[in-house]
């Protein structure tokens, strides 16, 4: 069987990164197209600009010609906030969005655009990796830069529903640069991981997501799934390596 074919956008950054490495590490099964904005980036990220394609995914062609024969998307992009002004010593920084980079271009219209663009190129699956958060609309990330970033990240989720294409939702918690696999990852759902009080765990490291990202490709349990992931305490528990049985635990729907 030919390997599946996936376009990963956002794979210069730092969670999509490690996404395409793995990917990469399993070549019998994947063949990788990696969306990037920068070639000089992709190498430096990626070590090597094989299979990647320069564009934008608010510009319908570009992400046209990067998903034609892909069978699977994983969308990794999102807007960023930046220092606006030069930074006052002992005051925290203020931060803005950049013109046509603000949430509502990249998270949702831009999102929209790769959704479109996947079902009319016939793909069969997408993994769409957003943040937890997104049920609190007073959410502290949405006051960054006046953006509502979780908010439009959550209308993304829905429109990415509503389209039909066969969808994997991974909201992850606070990211951490850390190595993976030495934790137990656990899944949730409408950010129960924020109950005030509660101890509950709500931060994961990077390369964990990632791995959620590739096995979500493989398991057909992770099929038409939407969930919160985090991961406990280094120790506290054995490290997840069952994620047949961590996707038995997810529901469908926002």
């Amino acid at each position: 069987m030919a390997p599946k074919k996936v376009l990963v956008t956002g794979a210069t950054g730092q969670t999509g990164s490690i996404v395409v490495h793995k990917l990469r590490d399993l070549k019998d099964e994947f063949d990788i197209v990696s969306f990037v904005r920068s070639e000089a980036k992709a190498k430096e990220k990626l070590g090597s600009i094989d299979g990647t394609v320069v564009g934008d995914i608010t510009d319908r062609n570009s992400v046209d010609q990067a998903i034609a024969g892909c069978q699977a998307l994983v969308i990794l992009s999102s807007s960023a906030p930046v220092v606006k002004g030069t930074p006052q010593p002992g005051r925290r920084p203020e931060l803005e969005f950049l013109p046509g980079a603000f949430p509502k271009d990249i998270d949702y219209n831009g999102q929209k655009n790769l959704i479109d663009a996947a079902a009319a190129a016939g793909v069969e699956h997408i993994v769409q990796v957003g943040s937890m958060g997104g049920t609190d609309e007073n959410h502290y990330l949405n006051s960054l830069g006046n953006g509502n970033i979780l908010i439009w990240k959550r209308k993304a989720e829905q429109y990415l529903i509503n389209s039909g294409i066969t969808y994997t939702i991974i909201r992850a918690g606070g990211l951490m640069d850390e190595p993976g696999g030495r934790r137990e990852i656990i899944v949730g759902k409408d950010d129960a991981f924020f109950i005030p009080d509660s101890n509950m765990p709500h931060k994961l490291p990077r390369a964990d997501v990632a791995a959620v990202v590739v096995h979500a490709l493989r398991e057909p349990l992770a099929r038409n799934k939407a969930f919160d992931v985090v991961t406990r305490e280094e120790g506290e528990a054995a490290p997840t390596t069952d994620f047949a049985a961590l996707f038995a635990q997810t529901k469908s729907g926002l």
